[in-house]
């Protein structure tokens, strides 16, 4: 966070559109790979001088130009003299704090989401900044880092399974959206499975590491909420959008990509709900403990209040006092201490209050 705040700062007094990656260095280098294909063949190779992309701009085959790693930003800017995008667009790209939107420039579309996979190993998940550059027979996208969950998508290009060889460019922008959107399910299970874990603990043996983890789970589901809920939005703009760059029959899959985002979306605000009544079970527990201990500690504070006014009343020092010479005052006393109580305790017993 320090980090992304200091790139910010050298941005100030800038004008628009002037390059600077803003965010974390993700990879080790600007890797760009590009991945053509039609209904009877593919090609599939690493692009090392920018300008060959040129010769892949007009064919009526599908290309998609893979960019993985933002901070070399002189290799960024060749992409954009190749394909002649806004500059304010290239700025967006390279900032990874956008908020999921989308704008239609005429002959290119522009998308920014955000991709979330759980890491591996270790708890959690990684997630990082995509965005798409969709034009009339080519889609651009742009990661922050080597890992994705693209795979799959590029294996189905490689086998010619399926309509993806088939159709166009706007078809497999869906097919990367569909891709990020079945993957906030793989999310929403672990969070779950995680959720689960925190009741069985809140109701045995609460501790302060179980308020860290709610606050923890918390702050996973706010993220998640506010990377989700702009992408409903995007979703159905590119639904209901006009350009001639999305066909008729690839909005009826942009509209299945909305009903699963509505169902991230209720499954997020479930868990919501769940995770304050988790608090509310806490904070309940924890006050009852109190109440147990307090309640204990009163038992015992009563029962010593006749004890100690036996004591203190034997503890004065008057000379004639009868039950000081006799021989049986001290064990009579220690028996009288005694009998109250037990006297007390099975009182407080009968009343429930042990």
């Amino acid at each position: 966070m320090a980090q992304t705040l200091k790139k910010r700062s050298e941005k100030v007094g800038l004008p628009p559109g002037t390059l600077i990656h803003v965010g974390e260095r993700k990879s080790e280098r600007t890797r760009v790979d590009l991945l053509e294909y039609d209904g009877d063949h593919y090609e599939e190779r690493e692009i090392e001088r920018i300008a060959e992309c040129l010769v892949y701009k007009d064919r009526p085959s599908v290309t998609w130009i893979n960019v993985r790693g933002l901070h070399q930003v002189e290799r960024i800017e060749q992409l954009n003299e190749c394909f002649g995008l806004h500059p304010l667009v290239m700025e967006d790209i390279l900032n990874t704090d956008q908020r999921p939107k989308m704008e239609d420039f005429g002959d290119y579309i522009y998308i920014v989401l955000k991709m979330i996979y759980p890491a591996n190993p270790g708890p959690g998940f990684i997630t990082e900044q995509v965005s798409l550059i969709l034009g009339a027979n080519y889609l651009i996208s742009f990661q922050e880092s080597d890992e994705d969950v693209f795979e799959p998508i590029r294996e189905r290009i490689r086998n010619g399974k399926g309509r993806l060889r088939k159709l166009g460019a706007d078809y497999l922008a869906h097919a990367l959206l569909d891709t990020i959107v079945d993957h906030y399910f793989i999310i929403l299970e672990k969070l779950g499975e995680e959720e689960e874990d925190l009741e069985e603990i809140l109701i045995k043996n609460p501790t302060t590491r179980t308020l860290q983890a709610i606050h923890q789970l918390k702050r996973e589901l706010i993220f998640l909420r506010k990377s989700v809920w702009p992408l409903r939005e995007v979703v159905s703009n590119l639904e209901r959008a006009e350009s001639p760059l999305i066909q008729a029959t690839t909005g009826i899959y942009l509209r299945d990509i909305y009903d699963h985002t509505i169902q991230v979306i209720d499954n997020l605000e479930t868990f919501r709900d769940m995770l304050s009544g988790m608090l509310d079970i806490y904070l309940s527990s924890i006050s009852n403990r109190m109440n147990e201990i307090m309640k204990v500690l009163t038992i015992i504070a009563t029962i010593f209040i006749p004890l100690t006014f036996i004591v203190g009343l034997y503890g004065m020092n008057f000379k004639y006092m009868p039950e000081l010479e006799s021989p049986w005052g001290y064990p009579a006393v220690l028996l009288l201490m005694l009998a109250v109580s037990v006297f007390m305790l099975l009182y407080f017993k009968r009343k429930k209050w042990l």
